[in-house]
């Protein structure tokens, strides 16, 4: 199980990596490369909660399989996107198709792995899982950049053994198939799809259509309006997409809320550090994802330790110290961004990891462990849901932050030398987007930006590393949030028992 699920834990970093080798050879635009990244993790925030159900009803063993051809299949078509007008749309298709996928795949893999340990040991399993399956994450950023030397296009086609190994050797295992009764709430995974989506496009686009659109606030209201009403049926319908009484123990609210918030940063810091290194740095996609490896150094290390202090004393002092120090780290590696050296921030990327890697763990296991009367196949997926849409609004909300930022910024720059103010703001909108998108080239083509001496290009990517320092301030303040949250745990331990009716028919 955990050599299927490593696919969509590496996958998330490899394609950071490879996202400004990818935009230059299709043409993409900088809002369609962040949509590459963010299809991904919607559809896994829309589909795991029905991806769970699924894996409850119908066999964990059997959506394991589906979900994992899905996924493979899925990232083969985006290695073989055609180059033309075609592409931007090919790619974001199929990279929503691949979170489905993903969506299916990982909370049948999360139940079969605790339902074949014994009940003294369903504690430490999920742990186990959730620790490794984060370090996991650490061989993307290598593999990534060491892929992309040859063709970006390997870095979806890698998937395609790795789940063939999967495979061989899942069928002789005779993994626990059973199921519970139930129907499948077919309203309510609409409903929570179409919430999802509609938020996030709302945040996602408000770089390009503005806060003051009509259509930003349309979305965004919306999306929040259906969410609403998915709840209020679900308190009503027999069996419900997801179980809302687990929201009734405070330790699980607890866990969710510093999930939520610590996701804010986790999954978007891939994309981001990627493209700063790359842009203000000017390292190459391989220096790029030894800059990434940094930050697993401390996350690795720190993700043993979160799991030892939860088998001794719970979650909440791992929790409340995990969430504490990304805070510190995420906050001093900001502060160093605009030195443009690794040395001076090195110390506090590992510090960022090591904050990361000590809540992700124990928060994860904490809350999964607290099912009480739901399955593990469906509270899984109200934790990921979670998760990967904290994921998604991350990289849109974000992703506004550092267009808006980097755009000031050039724009002050451009004025400094004599420009009007019209048409800096032109150039500096021209001039993100190529720096976002492009890995910090010079911009292409016939237009006045690309004639724009060396030197006022170099003060630009200073003016795009003022931006990311804008991000990453963002995390630090949202692990800070995530800090607080920890304070709700009322510091019970585990239950130690399974829950009732997991992996009964």
């Amino acid at each position: 199980m955990l050599f299927a699920v490593s696919m969509t834990f590496i996958d998330q970093t490899m394609v950071s990596i490879a996202a400004p080798q990818l935009t230059e050879e299709l043409g993409l635009s900088a809002s369609g490369i962040r949509w590459v990244v963010n299809a991904y993790l919607l559809a896994l925030a829309a589909c795991f909660a029905l991806g769970g159900r699924l894996a409850d009803l119908l066999g964990h063993r059997r959506i394991m399989f589906l979900g994992t051809g899905v996924f493979v299949l899925a990232a083969a078509l985006c290695g073989a996107v055609p180059a033309g007008d075609a592409a931007q749309t090919w790619l974001i298709v199929c990279r929503a198709v691949q979170g489905i996928g993903a969506a299916l795949m990982f909370p049948a893999a999360l139940a079969v792995v605790v339902m074949v340990f014994p009940a003294e040991r369903r504690g430490r399993a999920p742990a186990l899982f959730f620790a490794l399956s984060g370090a996991l994450t650490a061989i993307g950023p290598v593999l990534g950049g060491w892929l992309t030397t040859w063709t970006w296009r390997a870095v979806f086609w890698v998937n395609v053994p790795v789940a063939v190994v999967a495979v061989v050797l899942t069928l002789p295992a005779h993994l626990p198939d059973e199921r519970r009764r139930g129907s499948l709430d077919r309203r309510g995974a609409l409903l929570l799809a179409t919430g999802t989506v509609l938020s996030v496009l709302g945040l996602q686009q408000a770089a390009t259509w503005g806060w003051a659109s009509a259509a930003t606030w349309a979305c965004i209201l919306g999306g929040l309006l259906v969410l609403a009403v998915f709840v209020r049926l679900e308190l009503r319908t027999r069996h419900p997409l997801i179980s809302l009484r687990v929201f009734g123990d405070r330790a699980f609210v607890a866990d969710i809320t510093v999930l939520f918030f610590a996701m804010l940063a986790f999954v978007p810091v891939f994309f981001f550090a990627s493209v700063y290194a790359q842009v203000a740095l000017g390292s190459s996609p391989n220096e790029a994802g030894r800059y990434l490896l940094v930050f697993f150094a401390g996350f690795g290390v720190a993700a043993q330790l979160g799991g030892r202090i939860l088998d001794r004393r719970g979650a909440r002092p791992a929790i409340r110290l995990g969430t504490a120090l990304g805070a510190v780290g995420f906050a001093l590696w900001a502060h160093e961004m605009t030195d443009l050296s690794l040395s001076a921030q090195w110390p506090y990327i590992v510090l960022a990891g090591a904050g990361i890697g000590l809540l992700l763990a124990p928060a994860s296991t904490d809350a999964v462990s607290r099912a009480i009367g739901t399955s593990y196949g469906e509270v899984t997926g109200v934790t990921q849901t979670v998760r990967n849409y904290a994921a998604g609004l991350g990289l849109a909300v974000l992703g506004t932050v550092l267009a808006n930022v980097t755009t000031d910024r050039i724009v002050a720059s451009l004025k400094d030398r004599g420009l009007s103010t019209a048409t800096s703001r032109e150039l500096a909108h021209g001039l993100t987007d190529s720096l976002s998108a492009q890995g910090g080239r010079p911009p292409a083509g016939e237009g006045s930006s690309s004639r724009l001496p060396p030197e006022v290009l170099e003060a630009v990517r200073m003016d795009f590393a003022e931006g990311n320092r804008a991000v990453f301030y963002g995390m630090a303040a949202a692990l800070a949030v995530a800090f607080l949250c920890a304070h709700l745990h009322p510091g019970t331990r585990l239950p130690q028992a399974p829950p009732s009716g997991a992996g009964r028919t």
